[in-house]
């Protein structure tokens, strides 16, 4: 179903869409993404101006398992979000644990794209 979606569309469609809270504080942007069943292996980050990207996949751990309902999602995603505040990338934080990752955007003068590295 997802290759014929992409041959329609012409590039990739996301496969599912995780659930995230966005909040700002007083100094930074918080982004905090379910991603259950992953590691930090099925995701990555990146940051370009003010406008923070996070995409993955999600496989299927249970192969063979007939689901009866599935609401967590499989396949790729990619969520992007961009902050009306100048951010600093040099001081971004990311913490994975228990299927939740938190991303902290700290506002200050932007910088050149890099990518995230996950604690």
């Amino acid at each position: 179903m997802q290759e014929r979606l992409d041959s329609l569309f012409g590039r990739a469609t996301p496969g599912w869409v995780p659930v995230v809270d966005l909040y700002e504080t007083a100094g930074a942007y918080v982004v905090a993404a379910e991603l259950p069943g992953m590691s930090r292996d099925d995701f990555q980050i990146d940051i370009a101006e003010h406008t923070l990207t996070l995409r993955g996949r999600r496989t299927d751990a249970g192969r063979g398992h007939r689901y009866q309902q599935l609401e967590c999602g499989l396949g790729q995603f990619s969520r992007s979000f961009r902050f009306a505040d100048d951010i600093d990338p040099d001081s971004i934080n990311a913490e994975f644990r228990d299927g939740v990752l938190i991303v902290t955007v700290p506002k200050k003068a932007a910088g050149g794209p890099r990518r995230i590295e996950v604690t």
